[in-house]
């Protein structure tokens, strides 16, 4: 049985970007139950309450999205009695790994030369459309675990944005939720309270300038263009969303529907 959430929503010390997204509107007039799927940040730097309040929801799963170097940057989550932790890294460390040592340690010119021009963004859409298509495995594995035991679930990454932001967006796809709604609880990772700390090294007062922190901006915004670009990869890959779970997942129909009842009431 679910535990209930508190209708406002709370904002913890050490833990960026949780919510639940429930109450979130289906295309046949339902919505998606409270209390069984949340999204956040990481949840190494939990504090005590913090965690107190995480196991109070009465969570099954934790869904893990990060790979070996972001855990290594910011540590394992932490241990929440009863509660299943599951390690589906979207991204392989290998990946970018000078773009990201640039990204914390390049100097102005260096960083022109990655990001601006619509670079940045370029590389979040790329990323994104690489997500949905190449990680059909993991995804599979969310939604069947979703539809078996494994809710209530929570989902996140390192700053439950983009991993966990197209995870959370295919599931609340395979249940039928407006796409609307789904683009529109995905932009709520831009409230001021919930982005990602962006890190870099050196002198604060060359390594977070005005004009830094504007090329930076592509890579730890949420933005419409980039969850609208997975979209348009289902649709490009495989025709339409069913066959995308049916092909792509090996969702079958019947599957799907009780992940329906699962998470919609």
């Amino acid at each position: 049985m679910t535990q209930q959430v508190p209708s406002t929503e709370p904002e913890l010390a050490g833990v960026r970007n949780f919510r639940d997204v429930g109450g979130l509107p289906t295309v046949d007039g339902r919505r998606v139950r409270h209390g069984v799927l949340f999204r956040s940040g990481h949840l190494a730097h939990a504090t005590e309450k913090d965690a107190a309040f995480l196991a109070s929801l009465g969570l099954h799963t934790v869904f893990d999205f990060r790979n070996a170097a972001d855990q290594k940057l910011e540590g394992p989550d932490v241990e929440l009695p009863g509660v299943r932790n599951v390690n589906l890294p979207l991204s392989d460390p290998a990946d970018g790994a000078e773009f990201w040592k640039m990204v914390r340690d390049g100097d102005l010119d260096q960083l022109r030369s990655i990001l601006a021009d619509g670079k940045g963004a370029g590389r979040m859409v790329a990323s994104y459309r690489t997500i949905v298509t190449e990680r059909t495995a993991e995804h599979s594995r969310v939604l069947h675990a979703l539809a078996g035991d494994s809710v209530p679930a929570l989902m996140h990454c390192a700053a439950g944005k983009d991993r966990a932001g197209i995870s959370i967006a295919v599931t609340l796809l395979a249940v039928g939720v407006e796409r609307e709604a789904i683009i529109a609880d995905y932009l709520e990772s831009n409230a001021k309270h919930r982005r990602y700390k962006v890190r870099r090294n050196g002198n604060p007062d060359t390594a977070y300038t005005p004009e830094v922190m504007e090329l930076l901006s592509p890579l730890f915004d949420a933005r419409a263009e980039y969850l609208s670009a997975a979209f348009q990869s289902i649709e490009d890959t495989w025709g339409g969303v069913d066959a995308y779970f049916e092909q792509g997942l090996g969702l079958s129909p019947e599957t799907r529907e009780r992940l329906r009842e699962r998470l919609v009431d």
